[in-house]
């Protein structure tokens, strides 16, 4: 267990939640899971001056299953936590994203914008998630490890979340924390939200990411390479797969390949996922390393819970962000941004409800979330939410492929679309079309 400096002087929320006096388990805020969302959510709250709990259920560094690659998005999000994100502090940049498919390659750099850097940058998430949690821990925030949040603390008579249990450090003692408000930072499993009664939306795609490292003379690439066809080449005959793979040169002297599937393809349930990356890696150079001997690590895998497939985002004082509600953009699977993105936009209403001088009129700025959201992103996934399904069918992807990757212009636009990176306001012409589908777009 860690902890930083509390705010002492913190102001009251109205309506106490606990009897008790501030104590070193009561605060203004609890964030649960010291993820990218929940450090980040920290740290914004911390560096506004409200007293904050982070409650990781590990101890750090350990080890998340991610493909370690971070757009432009996600740099901007590091950058506004005043992270040092220079080579020198072990960060490896890259320049935009190589396309692999239908017998054919392009290389696209990341778009020159206003709103973002042009490149992105690539880190192992054991020592990335880490540094977050330091970070939000500087600002002040109070972090506890090896806490594993058991459930929420109801009041009875308003039915809102008070606080939660939880068992803390090596022997699991029972501990409550209370606060006013939380947030669920927990995750694709996220029992906290669960507890509250909010259940995943079958409606909503989700996605699986499997990855292993290997030792390979391509760990210094300054690209992050995408394959859009998956081929099983052990048969008689070759097998398209459904999905698309990865290879991010680590700088270590390691590659992270791995491999995405949505449940919007048939054989979602029926194929064994780690079975399908040996397969694809064995059909590589053998001169990159990617075989058995050179594996440095288990093969493991995670979900990527995608468009808002948990909701409300807000309800009786707890507010999800990141995988908890569902904010991986599923376009291209991405889910640090977002899992960034909405920790800051949880913190700025967090903040702002917290000067109003009532419980009513705070309860008024609370409600705006899951609006904030949906305005910044509900449009965009509902594009997504179409897109997936069509490269369901694996014949939707390489015909794609095939015919789009033999076009750089319309492939700039689609690598703009893919990974959100257009300019708000003026830009060029297809900032103006995506962003002008996305406001037009059912918010949902």
């Amino acid at each position: 267990m860690s902890s930083a400096r509390r705010h002492e002087d913190s102001p009251p929320w109205g309506e106490p939640a606990v009897t008790e006096p501030l104590s070193d388990n009561t605060a203004d805020v609890i964030v649960v899971g010291a993820g990218p969302a929940g450090s980040t959510t920290a740290y914004h709250l911390a560096k506004a001056g409200l007293d904050v709990l982070l409650l990781e259920k590990t101890e750090f560094p350990r080890e998340k299953v991610c493909g370690d690659g971070l757009t432009p998005r996600a740099v901007k999000q590091l950058v506004a936590m005043g992270i040092d994100i220079s080579e020198e502090a072990g960060w490896l940049r890259n320049k935009g994203l190589r396309i692999i498919g239908g017998g054919s390659r392009l290389q696209l750099d990341w778009p020159d914008l206003a709103s973002y850097p042009n490149f992105g940058l690539v880190r192992k998430r054991d020592d990335f998630d880490e540094q977050l949690a330091r970070q939000a821990q500087k600002a002040g925030a109070r972090l506890f490890e090896l806490c594993n949040v058991s459930g929420p603390i109801i009041d009875d008579r308003t039915g809102r979340i008070t606080g939660v249990t939880a068992k803390l450090g090596d022997d699991k003692r029972p501990v409550t924390f209370h606060a006013p408000l939380v947030v669920a930072a927990d995750g694709n499993s996220t029992r906290l939200s669960l507890a509250m009664g909010l259940h995943r939306r079958e409606d909503r795609p989700m996605g699986v990411a499997v990855r292993t490292y290997f030792e390979s003379p391509r760990h210094e690439d300054d690209y992050l390479e995408s394959w859009l066809e998956l081929w099983d080449r052990r048969g008689a005959q070759d097998r398209l797969l459904p999905g698309y793979g990865w290879i991010f040169g680590m700088g270590d002297g390691t590659s992270n390949v791995g491999l995405g599937v949505l449940n919007t393809s048939d054989s979602f349930k029926e194929l064994d996922w780690r079975e399908v990356l040996k397969a694809w890696c064995a059909s590589m150079p053998e001169e990159w390393g990617y075989t058995p001997e050179h594996m440095t690590g288990p093969i493991r895998g995670a979900a990527l819970p995608m468009a808002f497939n948990r909701q409300p985002h807000y309800t009786k004082g707890l507010l999800l962000v990141g995988d908890a509600g569902g904010m991986v953009n599923p376009f291209n699977g991405e889910g640090i941004a977002y899992a960034m993105e909405s920790g800051q936009l949880a913190a700025d209403v967090i903040v702002q409800a917290h000067a109003r001088p009532t419980p009513a009129t705070r309860e008024i700025a609370l409600q705006r979330y899951p609006r904030v959201l949906k305005d910044t992103y509900g449009g965009y996934y509902t594009l997504g939410r179409a897109f997936v399904k069509l490269i369901g069918n694996p014949k939707v992807m390489q015909i794609g492929a095939q015919r789009g990757l033999t076009h750089p212009l319309l492939m700039k636009f689609v690598l703009k679309l893919l990974a959100n990176l257009t300019d708000p306001t003026g830009g060029d012409t297809m900032d103006r079309v995506i962003n002008g589908l996305t406001k037009v777009a059912p918010k949902a």
